[in-house]
């Protein structure tokens, strides 16, 4: 069985990606940058990338991160894109063939009436889990009505009820209508099921509670926040954690990109696992980064890009022993 193309995987992101030949032209293009630079991915290949985005710093730091084989982030570039300009955040990351890794973050992303973009990462996904949601679900179905036990027959039942859940939001993202599907989100009510979930999981760490019950609602996507409190909370425990805390607070004057918000809600994963390796710590977000030999490196890259359609964001903090992943949704929007 061969090995799959890493670029059929960067294809379905919405981050813009473009792997940069030594020579600073592009090799490989995928859709989403395609669109912010308004070229065709099969046009751009042969262009040298400087032609296609123009920004004082960009070549020079090309030709640094061939050569001393280590990233570079540009923070703020204005891009000239085809007579206008773009505001944009630029990562350079080498690549072991001696090819470069350059991801273009636009900072003009915004959510227009509270409603979340669909994004090519969560459309293939969704595109990706439809078949296996259908088998699982099928099995449950089946060990529901064969076992006598009835706490076999409620976890099979719970079995259905995520497929279900899954298999709705799958097919919501793939016949989305440029909304997702956003209301009034009581936060703890979803770290609720986050705890149902990972109570049914065979080794599943030890959760603690540490939540600000006077918190108002939110406004989002429950099923897709659930996500990233499942991503983050499953891989605390592939990294060894015995305890994780799950923590709810109010954080005032919170930074959300590049501007400050008045309030934010902020729900912290705490775990006392191995914590984040050094050499992942500047990659940790982007796609096709993983710290175990069979992760697909997507999960982190999903979830900040989910936190990011909230108009939030997704950050870390991590020392052997303690690990803190927090995502930060804006208040502002609830009162909006």
């Amino acid at each position: 069985m061969h090995a799959p193309d890493p670029t059929e995987l960067l294809t379905l992101l919405s981050t813009g990606v473009a792997i940069v030949g030594a020579d600073g032209r592009v090799v490989w293009l995928n859709p989403a940058l395609g669109e912010v630079l308004d070229v065709g991915p099969r046009t751009a290949v042969g262009q040298a990338l400087g032609t296609l985005m123009r920004a004082p710093a960009l070549a020079a730091q090309l030709n640094r991160v061939v050569a001393e084989r280590r990233g570079f982030h540009l923070r703020g570039q204005a891009l000239g894109v085809r007579g206008r300009e773009v505001a944009a955040d630029v990562s350079l990351q080498p690549l072991d063939d001696g090819r470069v890794l350059v991801e273009v973050h636009p900072l003009a992303h915004e959510l227009a009436s509270g409603a979340t973009p669909l994004s090519a990462t969560l459309r293939g996904f969704a595109h990706e889990v439809k078949n296996p949601l259908a088998g699982l679900r099928g099995a449950a179905q089946l060990l529901e009505r064969r076992v006598g036990d009835d706490d076999l027959r409620q976890l099979a039942a719970m079995v259905i009820a995520e497929a279900d859940r899954l298999a709705a939001l799958a097919d919501g993202l793939l016949r989305h209508r440029g909304a997702a599907s956003v209301g009034p989100v009581n936060i703890h009510e979803v770290l609720d099921r986050l705890d149902t979930l990972l109570a049914a999981e065979p080794g599943a760490p030890r959760i603690r509670h540490d939540f600000d019950p006077s918190l108002p609602d939110t406004v989002g996507d429950s099923d897709r926040l659930l996500q990233i409190l499942l991503n983050l909370a499953r891989n605390a425990s592939q990294a060894g954690a015995s305890t994780v805390t799950l923590r709810t607070r109010v954080e005032h004057g919170a930074r959300m990109g590049e501007r400050t918000v008045r309030a934010a809600l902020r729900i912290d994963v705490m775990d006392d696992g191995r914590g984040v390796l050094d050499d992942l710590r500047d990659t940790l977000f982007q796609p096709l980064v993983s710290g175990r030999p069979d992760g697909t490196g997507l999960g982190l890259a999903l979830s900040r890009e989910i936190a990011v359609d909230h108009g939030g964001d997704l950050r870390y903090v991590s020392h052997p022993g303690e690990t803190i992943f927090s995502l930060y949704l804006p208040m502002e929007r609830a009162h909006e």
